[in-house]
């Protein structure tokens, strides 16, 4: 264990043997926790700055914290900048900007096959085909496979579900595929349609309408004018498409990104121009140590989100990075190619940043009143329950199961800005008498409370269960035998006919019910948190049931392979027909012995049923 550093730092004399190469430094406290992380193309000069200028009020807390300052010397500020990132990301400082949504994000993938598919895909791009994007979001991908399928009928069905058709399915019935499944188009023609997708998807939807209007009159010529007329409306459809997704003189790669910083809160808006296509935005509100000015936080999220992701061409950004050149130089190496970063556009560039811009303000002003209201909420919960703080972080604690079958605990978190969804947490219960609530949920509170007795987590001040008396009773015994002092319980018991707005709470310790007006914001909090837990918990006992329930029936059964589960599936249409089926008519399927449809039928049915 490291021993506490206790000494008043002294600067004067750390700097004197500081070296002026680049490399990054790293802030410890007296027990030597990590305050910040930081780089430097001159690592004396930049240290420096904390102890020989005016520093806002929190970095000036931040700078009377120190106890150790940590160096590592870097070849160029280029490395620099990338060890910078890699220690933010692993160790999330406290004073740095921290970008919390770290997901990869979702591509459009040309699968590879005589026949191939388009679909959403997540994660590295392995396994062939081609990759279009990336899109901001699972929705966006959603939206454009639509529009797709009803531009160039491109199959998007699983490759198991396209090698086992007899027949067209809906898709083809509502002219979405052609069935090449069922050979109702050869693989030329099917070919043309995914070459025509492609093209769109790369932004070249021009050539696209060129090739369709030779299309069309070459059908024109001889007399098919039905293909001619789906020409045209492809044509047309493409047409409209084009008007609403393309940016005025646009046709390359690149990214917009605008930031916005205001009452301690900061949002970072991307556009994403792909093709020349304005694929749609995204929100990130990175937290901020305070302090940060545009330019900082654009500094520090290109670094974060850029470094170990494909970047465009070029970013165009609304404050110029100091960094500007680093970055550069780093986003070049990693990706490749060229990569620009601009700031002060002209024409029609400098409307679509305004525009980006906008956005970022508007956004931020909607989070922030957001979080006003969550702050009166919970001012009300301190007074309604004469609270000697107003609590700034809650959890609820809920059970699902179904006739006590995989029982689930949830533990939902919420904080002065609402859900905190990292911190969710899910527990299987293992070991306890079917349905009996009272010891699911005090296994999952043992769990829980066992990690955040050894530093996981922060305690909350309020523990919410939902339930009465007694919930609220295992509650109390566990967090005792803990030793755990200094959390608020609050049991949270449904109503007369379980209506919203009738809750009763219990809180330990006090034997009548607190019951609070139905407009009352305090109770909308509760509710709010309550609700969470239970829709977590439901999904999680969802999940966990349906991995049970996902293998086949028929995969649990002794003496039935591979061979014998496909006749009986092709016999009577899927495992819904077979479940239905009596014995005899199980009995029939060659390979299928009377003993054999016994225990096929007993294992769908069961005894009694």
């Amino acid at each position: 264990m490291t021993e506490p550093l206790t000494a008043e730092f002294d600067h004067q004399a750390f700097l004197k043997t500081l070296t002026r190469r680049p490399g990054v430094y790293r802030m410890l406290d007296g027990e030597g926790r990590l305050l910040y992380v930081g780089k430097a193309k001159n690592l004396q000069r930049r240290v420096g700055s904390y102890f020989t200028r005016t520093l806002n009020r929190r970095i000036h807390s931040m700078v009377s914290q120190i106890r150790a300052i940590e160096i590592t010397v870097t070849h160029t500020e280029a490395e620099a900048l990338i060890l910078e990132n890699n220690l933010i990301k692993g160790l999330q400082p406290r004073y740095n900007v921290l970008l919390r949504d770290d997901k990869s994000y979702p591509y459009i993938h040309l699968t590879d096959h005589p026949f191939p598919r388009l679909t959403s895909h997540r994660g590295a791009r392995k396994g062939g085909g081609r990759f279009f994007g990336p899109y901001p979001s699972g929705g966006s991908i959603r939206q454009t496979l639509q529009l797709l399928q009803k531009l160039f009928p491109v199959r998007q069905c699983e490759d198991s579900f396209f090698r086992n058709r007899s027949r067209p399915c809906l898709q083809y019935q509502i002219k979405r595929c052609t069935a090449p499944c069922v050979a109702l188009i050869d693989e030329a023609g099917y070919g043309r349609d995914v070459g025509d997708a492609a093209l769109f998807l790369e932004g070249r939807a021009s050539e696209v309408m060129d090739k369709l209007a030779g299309r069309m009159e070459q059908a024109s010529e001889r007399l098919e004018f039905e293909q001619a007329a789906r020409f045209r409306d492809q044509i047309a459809d493409l047409r409209r498409i084009q008007e609403k997704q393309y940016v005025s003189n646009e046709k390359g790669d690149l990214d917009i990104l605008a930031a916005a910083c205001e009452g301690g809160q900061a949002c970072v808006q991307l556009f994403f121009i792909r093709g020349g296509r304005n694929l749609g935005n995204k929100a990130f509100y990175p937290k901020l140590p305070g302090g940060q000015e545009e330019a900082d936080l654009l500094s520090a999220f290109l670094a974060q989100h850029y470094i170990g992701r494909q970047v465009p061409a070029e970013l165009l950004l609304s404050h110029e990075p100091e960094d500007r050149e680093a970055l550069e130089s780093v986003l070049c190496e990693q990706a490749g190619h060229r990569v620009a970063i601009r700031c002060r556009p002209r024409g029609e560039r400098a409307r679509w940043l305004r525009m980006a811009d906008n956005n970022a303000r508007l956004s931020l002003r909607a989070r922030l009143a957001q979080k006003e209201g969550v702050q009166q909420r919970l001012e009300a919960l301190r007074e309604a329950f004469g609270l000697e703080e107003t609590p700034e972080r809650m959890e609820c604690f809920d059970i699902s199961h179904t006739g006590g079958e995989k029982a689930v605990a949830s533990c939902v978190v919420f904080d002065a800005s609402g859900p905190l969804k990292s911190d969710y947490r899910l527990f299987n219960i293992e070991g306890i008498e079917p349905g009996d609530d009272y010891a699911a949920m005090r296994q999952a509170l043992e769990r829980r409370y066992a990690r955040l007795k050894a530093g996981e987590a922060p305690l909350p001040d309020i523990l919410f269960i939902d339930g009465g008396k007694g919930q609220l009773a295992q509650a109390g015994e566990v967090l005792g035998e803990l030793g755990i002092a200094g959390v608020q319980l609050i049991g949270v018991a449904k109503g007369a006919d379980r209506r919203p707005g009738l809750e009763r709470l219990f809180l330990l310790g006090r034997e009548a019910p607190t019951i609070l007006a139905a407009d009352s914001p305090a109770l909308h909090l509760i509710q709010q948190i309550r609700d969470e837990a239970h829709r977590f918990a439901i999904t999680g006992h969802r999940r966990r049931r349906g991995k049970v329930r996902t293998q086949s029936v028929l995969e649990s059964i002794p003496g039935i392979g591979a061979k014998r589960r496909q006749q009986l599936l092709k016999a009577f249409g899927g495992l819904q027909g077979v479940s239905r089926a009596g014995i005899e008519d199980l009995a029939r399927v060659e390979g299928i012995s009377g003993v054999l449809a016994e225990q096929i039928y007993e294992a769908f049915h069961g005894e009694g049923e």
